[in-house]
């Protein structure tokens, strides 16, 4: 891999040893992350977990994708093909499509409280949520396919052909309805389309919404049955949380009348990083299955131009969230304001601006004993908190897309120290949903079906980086 030149690299991982040391004796793991995979196989999609997440997530199922594709190319396939089955007549891909299996009982809010029947745009006859996730879907299709073995080539060919027409309609979704404004960044109208629900990213927007009194349905929080409430989002976060699902079920979920209607009204470094790295994917997908790759380009080039345009702040050295409806940028120091790594394209003293503030005090506190990269907020902020959710733990889909981020830009140095990080952590924790980035410790969900997933990409890709770059190869 191309190492950038003054590339400056993080304290060891905390087994004190190099990434070639990590990647030993992990076969065992690779074997471990592919029985969770198949425990939580449903034969169509893999469940993100066995007891809090029973229906099929979004995002999750992108990753999962991604590592099932090492072992089951065909399962892999099969995986995003159901969920696209899902998407809804106006290209939105839902963050959730619900399982009719699956007790009414398991889940809130379920297909109940969704309502998305009333939305002519809804797939009739299959539930599912009212809203988005981050659209990883392009760039996990080219991965399954980039690992098909060479038996399934012309297989996964095929199924590239009939998943591009879902892939392209969901950026077109994003590219028209979600931003009104015309400004080049999609917006999102819900923590939850964030996949970083409650990221200190949008606390200064979130915190003015109002619930007014009476105004939600009676709910019991199943996500406490599963998981500690000190590991969860505030009972007063999951109240606006649900506020806002029922205003936009109030307007039948027509995006102009959800944008024009919604307190939250956000652009999101990490989303609009993930959908400009899932258009250039979709250069290459439509080149493999003959279609013109052209408005793809230019649909990143725009992209391109937007994020630092409307999201980088120059003074603060850093990509911002931009709260539209206030038109205020929000400081906070999060994951997301790196997110834009994915950017192949990002301007070199930007990209060194990112990678000094990953090795800050605010994101690797050296000295302290044990620590493990990347936690998901500023260590040396006051609400800093190593076991709430995405408020500060380390999780796997971030450390993977990070890493990818780095590579591209020849930062081998903090990719190894990731993957090394992601390692350790899955060899001392196991594979649960996220991890306390002070001492390792594994929190929410147990046998975590993405963090199963990206530890394999993790290793197997590392593994066959070192295997090209070695000196007799």
């Amino acid at each position: 891999m191309r190492r950038a030149p003054g590339t400056t690299h993080w304290a060891s991982h905390p087994s004190g040893g190099s990434l070639e040391e990590a990647l030993r004796a992990t076969d065992d793991l690779l074997a471990a992350a592919r029985d969770v995979l198949d425990a939580n196989w449903t034969g169509s999609y893999t469940r993100p977990s066995q007891a809090l997440y029973p229906h099929q997530w979004s995002w999750d199922s992108a990753f999962i994708a991604i590592g099932r594709s090492w072992n089951d190319a065909a399962r892999a396939r099969l995986e995003l093909e159901t969920l696209f089955a899902g998407q809804w007549m106006t290209g939105m891909l839902p963050s959730i499509v619900f399982d009719p299996a699956a007790p009414a009982e398991a889940y809130f809010p379920g297909p109940d409280v969704w309502q998305t029947s009333r939305s002519p745009a809804a797939p009739r006859g299959r539930p599912t949520s009212g809203i988005t996730q981050p659209p990883i879907h392009a760039r996990a299709a080219l991965e399954v396919h980039r690992h098909a073995p060479p038996a399934e080539r012309e297989a996964s060919l095929a199924w590239l052909r009939r998943l591009y027409p879902g892939l392209a309609a969901q950026h077109e979704y994003l590219a028209g309805p979600r931003d009104p404004g015309g400004r080049g960044v999609a917006l999102i109208v819900h923590p939850w389309e964030s996949g970083l629900d409650d990221s200190p990213a949008w606390d200064r927007d979130f915190d003015r919404i109002r619930v007014p009194p009476g105004s939600l349905p009676a709910y019991r929080r199943h996500d406490l049955d599963h998981a500690s409430a000190a590991d969860r989002p505030t009972d007063a976060d999951y109240e606006r949380f649900v506020y806002l699902l029922t205003l936009e079920r109030a307007a039948d979920y027509d995006d102009a009348k959800v944008v024009a209607a919604s307190p939250f009204l956000i652009a999101d470094p990490l989303f609009n990083a993930i959908r400009l790295w899932s258009e250039h994917a979709l250069v290459e997908i439509a080149g493999l299955v003959g279609t013109d790759p052209a408005p793809h380009r230019l649909a990143a080039t725009r992209l391109h131009r937007a994020l630092l345009r409307e999201l980088w702040i120059g003074e603060r050295q850093r990509f911002c969230a931009w709260d539209v409806r206030r038109d205020e940028r929000e400081p906070e120091d999060t994951i997301v304001s790196f997110a834009p790594l994915l950017d192949p394209e990002l301007p070199e003293p930007i990209v060194a601006a990112i990678c000094r503030e990953l090795e800050s005090p605010s994101f690797h506190a050296r000295g302290r004993g044990a620590h493990y990269v990347v936690p998901t907020y500023d260590e040396r902020a006051a609400d800093f908190d190593p076991e709430r959710y995405w408020r500060g733990p380390v999780w796997l889909n971030t450390n993977w897309l990070l890493w990818h981020g780095l590579r591209q830009h020849g930062r081998a140095g903090l990719a190894d120290e990731i993957v090394a990080s992601s390692v350790e952590l899955v060899r001392r924790s196991g594979f649960r949903e996220y991890f306390d980035p002070l001492d390792g410790s594994g929190h929410g969900s147990d046998r975590f079906s993405w963090t199963a997933a990206l530890f394999t990409d993790l290793v197997r890709e590392s593994r066959r980086s070192a295997e090209r770059e070695a000196p007799d190869a």
